[in-house]
């Protein structure tokens, strides 16, 4: 079924909208989850939650990219449940590493606020990752959007763990360079 069909059914209030949701992107939503939690138990909590959410939010809202929609919302559960684990020092590893990598290159927050407008910097980083080759941005997004491990990344894209190492290390370095020209804080 089209996304803008299962957002019909959303406004229309059907509970077919949630089986439709599921059909088409249990999955998708599912390894979100999963890259950040590694557990498949909490994965599925948040793809349900998910689309409780989804239901709350649509009416009022409609959403332009429904995949994007959704997607954002299971990293950002999932996300939510990983503070939760940290916090009990029960933490995973992968998902604390991934997000430390972008440390030195993602400016903080206190000094975002005083020196540019967070839309401003959506656009800085969207023109970034438009600026890259299609695989390097492939690559970043996976890494620092979906969370994926380096090995994961290297089997996807046929290139070794180091290759994607390096990639990631020079993109984290262009990133930044990007960021202190447009005077960002880091």
């Amino acid at each position: 079924m089209e996304d803008s069909k299962i957002v019909d059914l959303y406004w229309e209030r059907s509970e077919a909208a949630i089986d439709e949701t599921a059909n088409k992107y249990s999955r998708y939503c599912h390894s979100i989850s999963v890259n950040i939690l590694h557990n498949t138990e909490d994965a599925e909590e948040c793809v349900n939650d998910t689309y409780l959410r989804a239901w709350n939010a649509i009416p009022p809202n409609r959403p332009n990219c429904f995949s994007v929609f959704l997607g954002k919302i299971t990293r950002n559960l999932s996300l939510d449940k990983y503070k939760k684990y940290t916090a009990r020092k029960r933490g995973l590893g992968q998902t604390e590493l991934t997000l430390s990598e972008l440390d030195e290159c993602i400016p903080i927050k206190s000094n975002v606020e005083q020196s540019i407008d967070e839309k401003d910097l959506v656009k800085i980083l969207n023109s970034f990752l438009e600026s890259l080759p299609k695989q390097k941005r492939i690559m970043f997004i996976q890494r620092y959007w979906y969370l994926m491990s380096i090995k994961a990344i290297a089997e996807d894209s046929n290139y070794s763990e180091s290759k994607v190492k390096s990639t990631l290390f020079r993109t984290r370095n262009a990133l930044k360079c990007i960021l202190e020209k447009e005077g960002i804080t880091l």
